[in-house]
């Protein structure tokens, strides 16, 4: 049906199809964007004045003088249960300047990395994976380092494992057990000399593949670890 407008035109507007519901709805509440449950480690992060470390001494029989290898935390998320160590920076000290140059690069190198955070264990595989090809050494307890650059791994791994970055499995009761027997019988036949520490493994023994350790003797016709328990006959 045709309508006729007959005054002026002031103003318009479009009327829209009612909708049930649509006008009673509840405006869709904002987004809030979820806050970090806890700080995590990254390069943005400042230096604080006072940060706990810890220092290893390093003495090899291919260097005169000892290496001490100090490694600092930085402690995240303080007093709550997120709390965690993260290592920030290292620093090798020794009064031997013939490997001065490459331990302050190798230090430098490490702290950017613990500063960047993640996962930084890494590092410890890289460098213990280094040997010299002058040869390696024994440290006392009978293990093995093929080279300095290898034991500087080795103390990072037994630091990282201090605060909890790298899980040890160890071994259980009955491997504890198993080893403690063997190496009793072993004493027994008497091949451990007069006069040698209680913790010292035998002259004879080899060196273990599985824990470098100098502790591998023909026990029952099966070459045994007293140290960490492998066995090659499984």
């Amino acid at each position: 049906m045709a309508i006729k407008i007959t005054q002026k035109i002031k103003r318009f507007s479009v009327a829209q199809p009612h909708k049930a519901g649509v006008d009673n709805a509840p405006a869709p509440a904002p987004r809030v964007e979820p806050a970090d449950a806890f700080v995590q480690m990254h390069e943005r992060l400042e230096r604080p004045d006072v940060l706990i470390g810890s220092t290893y001494k390093i003495k090899s029989p291919l260097v005169e003088h000892a290496m001490y290898v100090t490694i600092n935390d930085l402690v995240l998320n303080e007093g709550t249960a997120h709390e965690m160590r993260r290592p920030f920076e290292v620093f090798i000290n020794s009064k031997n300047m013939d490997h001065f140059q490459w331990i302050v690069a190798l230090t430098r190198i490490m702290s950017a990395v613990f500063r960047k955070g993640g996962d930084v264990t890494f590092l410890v595989d890289e460098m213990k994976a280094v040997f010299d090809p002058r040869g390696g050494y024994f440290k006392a307890g009978g293990v093995y380092m093929p080279s300095i650059v290898a034991e500087i791994g080795w103390v990072v791994e037994q630091h990282l494992t201090s605060i909890g970055m790298i899980a040890t499995p160890g071994m259980d009761e009955a491997q504890k057990a198993l080893v403690a027997q063997k190496r009793a019988s072993y004493e027994q036949r008497g091949s451990v000399q007069a006069g040698e520490p209680a913790e010292a493994f035998p002259p004879g023994a080899i060196l273990c593949v599985k824990c470098n350790t100098k502790a591998m003797v023909l026990m029952d016709g099966c070459q045994t670890c007293l140290s960490c328990g492998y066995s090659k006959c499984g």
